[in-house]
């Protein structure tokens, strides 16, 4: 009963979201609290939805206050030459914006944080997609395959499978090495003919462009005639705000706040308002502009905020009524003997979506131990449930999953809505996952 409830309020949820009939803050809450009550939890519910927002606190503080300081840090001009550096290197063509988009994501994603992966790509490639009329949906599943396939041991997904299974996260890793690095080269080709496709759509491939020559970009589409360098340009609000002489202390205090936060000596909460606070002392120490600036981005902070809370009630009600557990036990009781060699690839094959049904916790301690456990008692390796596992749950499937604050994170920076960039992006997610698995399968790391 649980099961089947828990399923009906995942489907309802997705349906709801993606079909644009109820906002993902309205869905998020009004949903699971149905769906409790129909399961006779009564006033218990409130218990649960207290746990799950306790436990989405810190990491809604951290979103909130990262907001703002990367707000703050922008306004005062810290990411201009940057951005004009990667504008330099990458050019007007798309092509090169794109496959730009997923290196330096996969770079950022180095540390195994995709909000921090979103936090710092996106904002500083944003402009360039704008300037240039890019889809903005192909900057969202950009990153978002980048942080996907850049599993790596220290990352959530191995880290619950190792412990789960009580094996060195390093057993299950390294024989998926060059597992990932097709998975790499798969989501490289994907950026670099999504970049051509809008090059084509812009009308920016009719030739080539010579050394420091752009074409400009209408509200229409793209002039025929090539122009100059085509440098951006700053209303006098933005120059009024900008800070260009202190863009090294900017640029250190970012440096020095994302090295403590990602060495873990400190919580990221807590980096996050102290940077903000120093950001706004040292670049705008007058306390009226101090307002201002907490004022232009509290509406983004506020917004992001209460998605995430909103997410906590809804992990919070699936987790203490027991539904995810529930929906667990019974997906694996229909898994006939002979099928245990083929339980691997198939699950490989059905990780990624798995992620829009089961949190990362719920899955990895919860499901996964018991399909390991039933495919070693039919003789199988249970390290290979676990490989198959990372190949998409919560691994390329976080970023479009509800059930992580991620997503929301790369809607809100892209300015998109959830439900076009799952449309979008989940097919191509779960190619990148079935592509590792088939090759897994190959390399022998997987059974077919």
């Amino acid at each position: 009963m649980l099961a089947l409830l828990g399923l009906a309020t995942i489907v309802v949820l997705l349906t709801a979201i993606m079909t644009n009939r109820m906002s993902p803050l309205v869905a998020l809450i009004a949903v699971p609290i149905i769906a409790a009550l129909a399961g006779g939890f009564g006033l218990e519910t409130s218990k649960f939805i207290i746990a799950g927002i306790r436990s989405i606190a810190p990491t809604a503080g951290m979103f909130v206050f990262a907001i703002i300081f990367f707000g703050v840090v922008t306004d005062a001009g810290m990411m201009d030459p940057i951005i004009d550096r990667i504008l330099r290197v990458v050019g007007t063509r798309p092509a090169r914006i794109t496959m730009g988009t997923t290196l330096l994501a996969l770079l950022i994603h180095l540390d195994g944080s995709g909000a921090v992966c979103f936090l710092i790509t996106i904002p500083a490639m944003l402009p360039l997609y704008d300037r240039l009329g890019m889809d903005k949906r192909i900057l969202a599943l950009c990153v978002s395959m980048a942080a996907g396939v850049n599993f790596l041991p220290w990352t959530g997904p191995m880290i619950r499978s190792a412990a789960a299974l009580k094996v060195p996260v390093t057993d299950i890793f390294n024989p998926l090495i060059a597992v990932q690095g097709i998975g790499l080269l798969f989501i490289f080709t994907v950026a670099f003919l999504l970049g051509k496709r809008e090059e084509r759509r812009l009308g920016l491939s009719s030739r080539p462009l010579a050394a420091g020559e752009a074409r400009s970009v209408g509200a229409m589409g793209v002039d025929a005639a090539p122009v100059g360098p085509a440098p951006r340009v700053l209303t006098p609000e933005q120059i009024k705000i900008r800070r260009p002489k202190l863009f090294w202390v900017n640029l250190i205090l970012t440096a020095v706040i994302m090295a403590v936060m990602i060495e873990g000596a400190v919580d990221p909460v807590v980096m996050f308002m102290v940077g903000t606070v120093l950001a706004l002392m040292i670049n705008y120490p007058d306390v009226k502009m101090q307002k201002e600036r907490v004022d232009a981005h509290a509406k983004a902070a506020l917004m992001m905020a209460s998605i995430l809370l909103a997410a906590g009630v809804f992990t919070g009600i699936m987790t203490g009524t027991k539904m995810l557990t529930a929906m667990a036990q019974s997906a694996v009781a229909f898994v006939p003997p002979e099928m245990a060699q083929h339980v691997p690839f198939a699950l490989g094959i059905l990780s990624m979506p798995l992620s829009l049904l089961f949190d990362p916790d719920s899955y990895y301690f919860g499901m996964m131990p018991v399909i390991a456990e039933v495919y070693k008692t039919l003789g199988g390796d249970p390290i290979q449930i676990a490989q198959a596992s990372v190949l998409g749950q919560m691994t390329v499937g976080f970023p479009v999953s509800p059930l992580t604050p991620a997503t929301f994170l790369v809607v809100g920076l892209c300015g998109i809505g959830l439900g076009e960039h799952q449309k979008f992006s989940i097919p191509y997610l779960f190619a990148a996952s079935v592509v590792m698995t088939v090759a897994a399968a190959i390399l022998g790391v997987i059974p077919f």
